[in-house]
């Protein structure tokens, strides 16, 4: 199963995503949950870099990816990436709506 685990920090910004597991919906290469959640999440990277023009911190390598936003940006900044990362956030949850039993998504507030 895919573990999502969403942090927003004080204000309910998005400020990390861990993304862990693999759904075993099908085998490696043909698992469309699995290319699904790491379409939407390697997007989002990309638009942060791209589009909102920040560097975020990003690991990835076999059923991980981590995404940390970086401290003290401007405002304007962080409005932009709170569009980037809550449409993350509705990508991966509809793909929970259909696929419930291959990816859980879970919230938490960080100090």
């Amino acid at each position: 199963m895919i573990h999502v685990l969403v942090s927003r920090d004080d204000r309910g910004n998005i400020s990390s995503l861990k993304v862990e597991g693999h759904s075993g919906f099908d085998v490696a290469g043909q698992d469309i949950v699995c290319s699904a959640v790491s379409a939407i999440v390697q997007t989002a990277v990309i638009g942060l870099m791209d589009v909102v023009g920040i560097e975020p911190i990003y690991h990835q390598e076999n059923g991980l990816a981590h995404l940390d936003i970086p401290l003290g940006l401007p405002e304007d900044i962080i409005k932009e990436i709170g569009i980037v990362l809550e449409t993350m956030l509705l990508g991966l949850k509809s793909i929970e709506l259909g696929y419930s039993e291959y990816i859980t998504i879970r919230e938490r507030k960080v100090e």
